[in-house]
Formats: C-alpha cells, sequence, structure tokens
C-alpha cells in the first residue's frame, strides 16, 4: 500500500529549525510547502528546541551598553582565524558563507530577528575565548547573545507563523514520514520517496519506533534538505573522527542530542549524486556530564564553564596552557585524548559553581526558559548553586562533593575509567596555583585569563568567581566532575552555493536541491571550518534556512 502522491511548490525533509526558516521564507512569498519529518509533531523544531538559544551578534546594542568594542573587521579577522580554511575545493563555498554570515550577522540578523519578537538578555557572554593569539582562534570579544526564552523562544518565532500559513493551506505537515530516497527525473530532484512510520504520541526528545506501515511518495518544484547532523550516530561519528588531527576517537561518548540526530539524508542524499565536503570535521565538546534525568538515549549535558576550575586530564596531570574552561574546545579536545583516556576532571569550590556553571540546554535553564526576570535575577545573582546545577550535585554520577581533599581524590579514583590521581601530586599543583591568587596579577597563564575576564563587567558581575585559594575550607566543600566527551555538530556537510542550492561532485548546481542547517555543515558544507566560535549554529540554521527559502520562492515563481 503506497500513500498518494502530492504536489507543492516545496518539499522541506526535516522540522527543525533551519526547515522551519525556510518554510517561513516560502509561505511568505506565497508558496505551498509539504514539511516532511520522521518524528511526530511534538518534535517541531528539532534539536534547536533544546539548545541554549545563543546567537553570534556583531556591534549590537548589548554589546556597545557594556562597553564592548567590536567591529565586522574584528569579526571576520576572529572567523577566519578560527576557520582555518585550507583546502581549495572544499572550502570554495564556505569561505564564502564564512564573509557572507559574518556581514549578516553585523547588519540585519538582529533586526530580522527582533521584528519576529526575539529578544535578548542584557548580558553578553564570552563563549570560546580561543587559543592566545590575536589572529588565531577564538572570539577577541564577548558575542554570545542568549535568547530571553532560550531554544523554545528561536523556534517559536518561526514556528507561529508556519503554523498559520498551515491554517491558510500554505503549509503541510508530513510527520512520522522518512525519506528513504530522493526523486531524480532528467536530473533534477522533483521529489521524495520513503515509507510511513507507525503513529506515536512520544513526547519531544524521546526515542521512537522505526516500525514502517506503508510507503509514500510525495512531488514538488524543489526539495531542501534541512535534516540535521550526525551527532546521535556515533558509528558515523567514529568513522569521520580525525584521529590525525584530535587524537583517537573516544571509546566513551554521551550523546548531546537526540536519537533522530541520525545522519541518514547525508548518505541519501550523496547517493542521488549531491557532494559532501570536510567530513573530519566536527565539534563534539569536552565537557559533557551524563544527565541524571534522561531524555533520550544517552543523554548528555555540557557544562558552559566560567575560566576559574582547574582542569585536569585522567591522571590528574593539569592540561597545558591555554586548555582552560572556555577557551578553545578542538585543543582541549586533542589535549585530552592524547593521554590514552576519554575523560578529564574539573577540580573546584562551591564558590566556583555557584557563579561559574551553567547547564546548557533550555530544560536546565526554567528561569530564562520561562522569561521570569524574578526567578532570573534570583537564580543568577543571589548566594547559592542555580537549582538545576545543585541537582547535579547530588544525582550526577560524574559529581564528587568532598570537604577535604584527601576524599575528593579518593571519590573521584572511585569513578575513574582506568586513570589514577595522586593525591600528594594534586596537592603540589593546587598549593603551586593558590599561590597566584594574592595579587591582582600572575605568571599563571589560567590566573592570568581569570583577571582578564574579570575586566569585562559581565563576567565580573555574573560570571567569573573572585579569585580564591581553592583550598580554603571558607569556600568549600570542593568538587570534582568527571567530564566526558559529549557528542554534537557536525561541521562539514552537504556543499551548498550561497543560495543554498546542493552542488554536485563536478562542481556543478544540482537542479531543483536545496540544503540548509546542519546537514550542510551550516552554510557551503562547513562554513565554521575547523572551529566554531558559538552562537553560530543556530544562526547558521537560521541564515542558510533564509537563503534557502528565499532562493527556491524565486525560483517557484520563475518555474510555476
Amino acid at each position: 500500500m503506497s500513500e498518494q502522491a502530492q504536489a507543492a511548490d516545496a518539499i522541506v525533509v526535516g522540522s527543525g529549525l533551519a526547515g522551519l526558516v525556510a518554510t517561513y521564507e516560502l509561505t511568505q512569498a506565497g508558496r505551498t510547502v509539504i514539511v516532511v519529518d520522521q518524528e511526530n509533531r511534538q518534535n517541531l523544531g528539532g534539536q534547536a528546541f533544546w539548545s541554549l538559544g545563543g546567537l553570534f551578534l556583531v556591534d549590537s546594542p548589548e554589546q556597545r551598553r557594556l562597553g564592548v568594542k567590536d567591529s565586522p573587521e574584528l569579526a571576520l579577522q576572529d572567523w577566519m582565524g578560527s576557520a582555518g580554511f585550507d583546502r581549495d575545493d572544499e572550502d570554495y563555498w564556505p569561505r564564502q558563507w564564512a564573509r557572507a554570515y559574518v556581514e549578516f550577522a553585523s547588519t540585519i540578523k538582529r533586526q530580522y530577528l527582533h521584528d519576529l519578537g526575539l529578544r535578548f538578555t542584557p548580558v553578553v557572554g564570552w563563549a570560546e575565548r580561543g587559543g592566545g593569539f590575536a589572529d588565531g582562534h577564538g572570539n577577541s570579544v564577548p558575542r554570545f547573545h542568549l535568547t530571553w526564552g532560550t531554544g523554545p523562544e528561536v523556534v517559536r518565532i518561526f514556528a507561529e507563523p508556519v503554523l498559520e500559513a498551515e491554517k491558510r493551506g500554505l503549509v503541510t505537515f508530513a510527520f512520522r514520514r522518512r525519506v528513504d530516497e530522493l526523486v531524480v527525473e532528467d536530473g533534477t530532484v522533483v521529489g521524495v520517496r520513503g515509507r510511513v512510520l507507525e503513529p506515536t504520541d512520544a513526547e519531544r526528545g524521546v526515542p521512537t519506533s522505526r516500525t514502517e506501515v506503508k510507503d509514500f511518495e510525495l512531488r514538488a518544484g524543489a526539495v531542501v534538505v534541512t535534516s540535521g547532523g550526525i551527532g546521535h550516530n556515533h558509528d558515523l561519528v567514529r568513522e569521520n573522527w580525525p584521529t590525525e588531527r584530535l587524537g583517537p576517537a573516544p571509546e566513551f561518548m554521551i550523546a548531546g542530542v537526540p536519537d533522530y540526530v541520525d545522519g541518514r539524508m547525508l548518505g541519501i542524499t550523496e547517493a542521488a549524486g549531491g557532494n559532501i565536503v570536510n567530513r573530519d570535521r566536527m565539534w563534539h565538546y569536552t565537557e559533557g556530564i551524563q544527565n541524571w534525568n534522561p531524555i533520550w538515549s544517552d543523554h548528555a549535558i555540557r557544562i558552559i564553564p566560567g575560566p576559574s576550575s582547574l582542569w585536569l586530564d585522567a591522571n590528574g596531570n593539569r592540561l597545558p596552557a591555554p586548555n582552560f574552561p572556555g577557551f578553545d574546545t578542538n585543543a582541549t579536545m586533542k589535549a585530552i585524548l592524547d593521554t590514552g583516556y576519554d575523560y578529564s576532571w574539573f577540580v573546584l569550590t562551591k564558590s566556583i559553581i555557584e557563579k561559574e556553571f551553567a547547564l546548557s540546554g533550555s530544560e536546565q535553564n526554567p528561569d530564562i526558559t520561562e522569561k521570569s526576570l524574578k526567578t532570573a535575577a534570583k537564580s543568577r545573582l543571589a548566594k547559592g548553586m542555580p537549582g538545576p546545577v545543585e541537582a547535579f550535585t547530588k544525582h550526577g554520577v560524574d559529581f564528587v562533593v568532598r570537604d577535604n581533599l584527601a576524599d575528593l581524590v579518593a571519590g573521584m579514583n572511585e569513578i575513574g575509567r582506568g586513570g589514577h590521581v595522586d593525591l600528594q601530586t594534586l596537592e603540589r599543583l593546587i598549593s603551586a596555583r593558590d599561590s597566584q591568587v594574592d595579587n591582582a596579577y600572575s605568571k599563571d597563564a589560567q590566573m592570568m585569563a581569570v583577571h582578564n575576564a574579570r575586566n569585562y563587567l559581565g563576567d565580573k558581575v555574573v560570571r567569573v568567581a573572585k579569585p580564591h585559594r581553592l583550598l580554603d575550607p571558607e569556600h568549600g566543600p570542593l568538587i570534582a566532575v568527571r567530564l566526558n566527551i559529549l557528542t554534537r555538530k557536525t561541521l562539514g556537510g552537504l556543499e551548498t552555493n550561497l543560495d543554498s542550492q546542493v552542488m554536485r561532485p563536478d562542481g556543478s548546481a544540482f537542479d531543483g536541491l536545496y540544503a540548509a542547517g546542519e546537514v550542510a555543515g551550516f552554510g557551503g558544507g562547513g562554513v565554521h571550518g575547523y572551529n566554531a566560535l558559538e552562537g553560530t549554529f543556530l544562526g547558521g540554521c537560521i541564515f542558510s534556512g533564509r537563503a534557502a527559502g528565499r532562493a527556491v520562492a524565486r525560483r517557484s515563481r520563475t518555474t510555476g
């Protein structure tokens, strides 16, 4: 049994953020859209719903109010220094996307989102501070603009007009349809085929059945693939892992994205004739903790740390500079994996965790997600840990909380996966670090970074603890956190031109086929190059989805 084929101006494969943005733009132009997704309606918005909602903006009013001096030129220098584009063919379109995206983030991005109802919290975060050189990786200034409402709000501003368009008959949702094939006729993509999956009323993010019911086929003037990356497909992650660049793939990994982030459409699109580039570029985190209250399989949460925690390898050795919390994700990944272990440690105090630990995810930040100013002020400015952080210290399997160093080390060794922390060695290391806190300057590079961070008002007030001795009991108890590798983003993907049209291996545009969001490396097949500046993933979905929707709308006008 097979579903009758339907016709529309466009089919969008994937109902995540990039798919919603493309659909929004198409409906604004009066085009008809079929949105196909293997999950149910509860998952509208995809992974973006679970995000913290950070967006990369340049020279914004929020930055200027905090005394941050930013510019398009500085942002582009940071982007290119971080991306490290070094491939003539595979980086051709990513370079162009990078310049276009920085221009977007410097000009119309904020107004585009503001007009849709998006607002930001007043403190701009300083994420991914870099590797220590002005022309290298990292943000020279704070650029991480936290959405007031986190990920659900980013989804809402596009989902609401799309749902209104559904009522007007412009949008048809085909949920529980798993695409298995792109339909290509005379070199042009004209539709999709696949299998209908059995209905489910599962909650958002919960793994769902893959039981097949019947075939389906849908036809349209163009197809836009917005199906996301490979983050929950650990077999694909390992297959593409850049061992020479980052070290051996971790044996133990936890997933920062739901089960449906499986990467299937990458292979399906490639089989149809689309070109994949930069497969080895990916963005996974080193600060992953296992969720004590999971939603999806191997559910991981990322700690978004301030700069003060002492970062140790599995054997209790301090990681070399500049591998400090929040500085250089990929360099730190390599430093950890080069030890032969797939985990590391934060050692810190109660005073540090109270001020410096943020947890990624909309559900881990209910005060911001629910847009409660009163709760947010109490949570972020008052003494004590935010509720979600405190819950992890009590229930999280990766946390050790003790009143003295000997007991802390014993607890660390109980849950270590092969490494061994020596008490005397760690005590000497901490004592040396503590000797650097009595002055407002230091020869210790991490302490220099802490003082530098506190020169920024946003960090000093809400993000970075006042320097103190880790062994000072007044700041206790001591806390150790076992940090795991958390899989998250695919930086490579389907090669696309600036209209989000998928390219063929010979460099020609694939007629009728477009891609946006993570499946396209957030633009071009790898707009970030080797490193992300953070706040750029949601923004990449918005920018590339916008480009795809507008390009297909122009196409359907000229061909319809």
